[in-house]
């Protein structure tokens, strides 16, 4: 497994680039599949943790490489570094992420202009060729849990929300297939993944990509409900008016609610700490009125 000593790490790109050696550096983040190490605050290299984190990076470099040109979206020029192991390196982007209480502060030209970017990164992601994406290493995105796995994790929920997940369980499982089919998408274009200037109110690009892939086309309007519901309706309005398609805003909804009860239920089951951050977000959540 890769270590995430930021020292050891820069060591391994100093050896295949040594115009970086001594540069300011640091560990950008750290999780489960990959370590991400800042160079001099203008490379991302990224270190794959294990074999099965290793051949995702191989799909996300090739599937980016098939999408940049076609996206006006800036995303990472994702080069792979042919080390033993193997690594990636990308220019970064510069902003930060984006939050909830990032998104309230915002002024409505603000709010106006992030949606319009996002609906355009959607309408051209969605319009990409799905023969040409699945010969690019494009597959189906990863599946939530099975709904007898949710149903049972919501048990754990208080009374209020649990009768709550009861009701969207049902409702979901009530809905007929998509009526826009499957496209490829990020279904991942939460704040955690964009780089937000927020002096200048500006969404400079997105990144990791690593769960992007085939999936319902309404599945992947799910993602920004992290940030705001006001957010996701603005982003519909505007993908609706560039690209002529309607979006069932209840389905969204629904979607969005089965996603956080597919969450909770994976955390409780492993007795994770995120499963009270979780049962939170699903009672805030839950409050939140259905869209017509």
């Amino acid at each position: 497994m890769t270590e995430s000593d930021p020292d050891a790490l820069m060591e391994r790109v100093a050896k295949v680039f040594p115009d970086l050696a001594g540069l300011p550096h640091r560990i950008l983040g750290a999780g489960f599949d990959s370590v991400a190490l800042d160079v001099d605050d203008r490379f991302v290299f990224r270190f794959p943790r294990h074999q099965e984190a290793e051949q995702a990076l191989l799909r996300e470099a090739a599937l980016l490489g098939a999408i940049r040109a076609r996206l006006t979206m800036t995303v990472p020029d994702l080069v792979l570094v042919a080390s033993n192991p193997l690594f990636s390196r990308h220019h970064k982007i510069a902003g930060d992420h984006l939050l909830a209480t990032d998104y309230d502060r915002l002024d409505e030209a603000t709010r106006a202009r992030l949606a319009a970017d996002l609906a355009l990164f959607y309408a051209e992601m969605h319009a990409l060729d799905r023969a040409a994406m699945r010969l690019s290493g494009g597959r189906p995105v990863k599946p939530w849990l099975p709904a007898d796995a949710i149903r049972a994790g919501a048990d754990a929920l208080p009374d209020a929300l649990r009768d709550w997940a009861v009701a969207v369980i049902a409702a979901v499982a009530a809905l007929p297939p998509d009526p826009h089919g499957e496209v490829f998408g990020m279904f991942d274009t939460h704040g955690w993944n964009m780089a937000f200037d927020h002096a200048a109110g500006q969404l400079n690009g997105l990144y990791d990509f690593a769960d992007s892939g085939f999936g319902p086309l309404h599945q992947d309007f799910v993602y920004p409900g992290w940030i705001s519901a006001d957010l996701v309706a603005r982003i519909i309005d505007a993908y609706e008016t560039r690209t002529g398609l309607s979006i069932d805003r209840r389905r969204v909804h629904l979607l969005a609610a089965m996603l956080r009860l597919s969450e909770f239920a994976e955390f409780s089951a492993i007795g994770d700490d995120g499963a009270a951050a979780m049962a939170a977000e699903i009672e805030r959540f839950s409050a939140l009125p259905v869209p017509a």
